[in-house]
């Protein structure tokens, strides 16, 4: 088969120049953006049924990027508030971790920091799945079947009448929730422009980090009136809300869908006024597709330095704050005698520190982007990354904060200042992160450098809180924490380093998908 093009007019900002050999194993030559000096080192397969397809001229009103502002910003506030439930459901069980304890006969701290973490599993392995299939079939599609599914393991983590089905349904609740962790880059890549994705992506981050903050407060609340199956059926009632939503305002925004649809369009079209049709739409091998498909992300975790030491940075974080929300409300029940209903209030310091976090770097990021344009006339990917660059010292300094604070028992309001610093330094941590790898990646392959990261930062969330009883156990609040916080001083290096010679590692090397 001859070389195509790409199948596709990107905006100005996210343009990419692509050359496909043969699809079954193509090389394809990271290439330079003349007019951003933006550099892509991945390229997708290329649908055949959309070579002879493109948008008609930059301001065509099929592309999503040119879709009225009101029809655009729907798109992403409905997956921020799927997103909002999804991660809910990841911490807002741990203060009725107890109960469960309690009604299935286990005694097992362990047991109990995994009956919350496992959920965070089904993030690392659903992901592999969705973010594929999203670039095959669209976003839409992955979007209603997950959340359909989410909803039905929500219920059947309700109505759990054991300990094993109570695991088997958090991890198949996760597997299937974490689509939207997945596909929420590849929607904003698809439907908001380059330098305006930093104060959207805050909102998307309000899911994944301010749900596991909210969720436990409210969680302490409802367990302690209703029982812990009630915190389950409250999800639920919310992830329905969120279902009705999608089913009447999402809409597909993944231009490769789209253009195959228009070139099926244009195949019919030209059927019904000629014998023989102009243009043959080939099907894809879906098999093939699927297969090549679910070890993108790993290929790209692999071969990509940027996506495999990003990732694992950021899984050291997203783990060491799971290792804080599943002892969180020991901790406070063991230290400072609170009941069950008001030890989700210990998560509100790090809510707090988020939330201040989110305004920041939402007015900061974008500012900065158009900053560094207009000084230099083009910006690139790694200007997102001077504030995590700047910023990354906090979580070390609340670590120490917190730790020695819980441990001498000091008035309950010292640990919780300490964890402010926590909040705000994961902000800057993961935010930054993952606008970077949209902007590197963009709409083709945004999903699945998403599911990778996805799945590092996963699975530590999922395994590293197995630590903290024995850790805190064996060395003490104080000590225990200092040793994650001296971990974290050993990382400072790291997103200086991605900042100074990102570009560098970028263009290094070349990467087939």
């Amino acid at each position: 088969m001859g070389p195509t093009t790409a199948p596709k007019e990107l905006n100005n900002h996210d343009t990419m120049s692509l050359t496909a050999t043969d699809p079954d194993g193509p090389s394809v030559d990271a290439q330079r953006n003349p007019e951003t000096d933006v550099e892509k080192t991945v390229v997708a397969q290329l649908d055949p049924s959309t070579a002879d397809s493109q948008w008609d001229g930059p301001d065509d009103p099929g592309n999503p990027l040119n879709w009225p502002a009101r029809k655009r910003n729907a798109q992403v506030i409905v997956v921020a508030g799927l997103m909002l439930a999804v991660n809910l459901a990841s911490t807002m069980f741990a203060p009725a971790a107890g109960q469960l304890m309690d009604e299935f006969g286990f005694t097992s701290h362990a047991v109990a920091s995994l009956t919350v973490s496992i959920y965070v599993l089904g993030f690392a392995l659903g992901p592999l799945l969705w973010a594929p299939l999203s670039e095959m079939y669209g976003r839409l599609v992955v979007y209603l079947v997950s959340t359909v599914l989410f909803l039905a393991f929500l219920l059947g983590t309700a109505f759990a009448a054991n300990l094993g089905q109570f695991m088997a349904f958090r991890v198949l609740s996760g597997g299937t929730g974490g689509a939207s962790l997945a596909l929420c880059g590849g929607t904003l890549a698809d439907v908001v422009p380059r330098e305006h994705r930093g104060k959207w992506m805050s909102l998307f981050v309000l899911g994944p980090l301010l749900g596991p903050i909210i969720g436990p407060v409210m969680g302490g609340f409802i367990a302690q009136d209703v029982g812990w199956r009630w915190v389950f059926r409250v999800i639920a009632i919310a992830t329905g809300v969120c279902l009705a939503l999608i089913f009447a305002f999402l809409c597909e925004t993944f231009a490769p869908v789209l253009l195959r649809r228009k070139a099926r369009a244009r195949a019919r079209a030209q059927a019904k006024d000629e014998p023989e049709p102009a243009t043959y739409v080939e099907k894809p091998d879906i098999g093939a597709e699927l297969r090549r498909g679910i070890v993108r992300p790993l290929k790209l975790l692999v071969l990509s330095p940027i996506v495999l030491l990003l990732s694992l940075y950021t899984a050291f974080y997203f783990g060491l704050i799971f290792l804080l929300f599943t002892t969180f409300s020991t901790v406070y029940m063991d230290q400072y005698g609170w009941s069950t209903s008001i030890s989700g209030l210990s998560y509100l310091g790090m809510g707090v520190g988020m939330g201040a976090g989110l305004a920041a770097q939402a007015r900061l990021s974008d500012q900065f982007i158009r900053q560094r344009t207009a000084k230099n006339g083009v910006s690139k990917p790694e200007d997102r990354l001077v504030l995590m660059a700047i910023m990354s010292p906090s979580i070390p300094i609340g670590m120490f904060w917190y730790g020695w604070a819980a441990d001498k028992q000091t008035h309950w309001i010292v640990p919780i200042l300490g964890t402010v610093f926590i909040g705000v330094g994961m902000i800057f941590t993961m935010l930054p992160v993952l606008v970077y790898l949209v902007d590197c990646f963009g709409a083709e392959a945004a999903a699945s450098a998403m599911a990778a990261n996805t799945f590092m930062r996963s699975i530590a969330g999922a395994f590293l809180p197995l630590a903290g009883p024995a850790l805190y156990e064996a060395l003490g609040l104080g000590w225990g924490n200092s040793l994650l916080g001296f971990l974290g001083l050993a990382m400072l290096p790291i997103p200086w380093v991605f900042y100074l010679y990102g570009e560098k590692i970028r263009l290094s090397r070349k990467i087939t998908l």
